[in-house]
């Protein structure tokens, strides 16, 4: 098994664009997190900014639970 090391050139950065309208709030932040981390990407390394560029609309319309508001 050979370990794979990411150069900054090398990472392929995407625009998501994310409509939060009847998202759970917590779960939403839990994925967009994963996105701009990079872990769903195959060549994430903790060390390394592998992200993309995420842009979120209609965030007022998100669901909250529980007693949060």
């Amino acid at each position: 098994m050979k370990t794979i090391f990411v150069k900054p050139k090398d990472v392929d950065r995407k625009w998501w664009l994310v409509n939060a309208e009847g998202q759970t709030l917590g779960r939403l932040a839990s994925r967009i997190s994963i996105v701009l981390r990079g872990k769903n990407k195959p060549i994430f390394s903790p060390h390394m900014e592998t992200g993309d560029f995420v842009v979120v609309v209609n965030a007022e319309k998100v669901k909250i639970t529980g007693n949060k508001r």
